[in-house]
């Protein structure tokens, strides 16, 4: 069995990575080192400093992930500012952010990215998106995050209206998870 440590203190990022593992004969063990989030605008820059900072600290398999809601009204905000932003203002700052405006106003993108590191060697990405947009109000009960006011385009429901399975599928997190998940399966 191989022992996969996951950067991170999000329970509902380590539920989703188990849901999606659970498959493979891997023990996926949260691991809430912490790391510190570079100033850019790019998720695959904040992604690759957390994972060298990690390499010194950890000689063993990992993997962390970051991730960013990009809504178009607002220029990309919060982006990779999105756990700040959500800590200080949460779902209902973004709903009075954009209040007014219809659903061809709202289009918004979550993108992932998923990091494998091990020691002494290059971190590999991983990278998926999903495409919406923001709900005019908190919907559901399951997720977290912005869950309760992403719907991903083709659906009507939000991400917390969904079962972690069901989110899996569309869900930005899901598709990068999928593309490590057939990474990982080959090593």
């Amino acid at each position: 069995m191989m022992t996969l440590f996951f950067i991170t203190g999000n329970k509902g990022k380590i539920l989703e990575a188990k849901t999606k593992f659970s498959d493979l004969n891997i023990d996926i063990i949260q691991k809430d080192l912490g790391y510190p989030e570079i100033q850019t605008d790019s998720l695959e820059n904040v992604a690759l400093f957390g994972a060298e900072y990690v390499q010194k600290k950890l000689d063993q398999p990992f993997i962390l992930e970051d991730a960013g809601l990009f809504i178009d009204a607002l220029d990309g905000f919060p982006g990779v500012y999105s756990a700040y932003v959500f800590y200080k203002i949460g779902c209902s700052g973004i709903l009075t952010l954009l209040d007014g405006l219809n659903d061809n106003k709202r289009k918004a993108t979550f993108k992932s990215v998923y990091v494998y590191g091990e020691s002494g060697k290059k971190p590999m990405f991983f990278i998926g998106e999903c495409s919406g947009i923001i709900s005019k109000k908190t919907l559901g009960e399951h997720g977290f995050g912005y869950d309760p006011i992403f719907i991903p385009d083709g659906e009507i429901r939000t991400f917390a209206q969904m079962e972690t399975e069901e989110k899996n599928l569309f869900s930005h997190r899901g598709k990068s998870l999928e593309k490590l998940k057939d990474f990982i399966k080959n090593i």
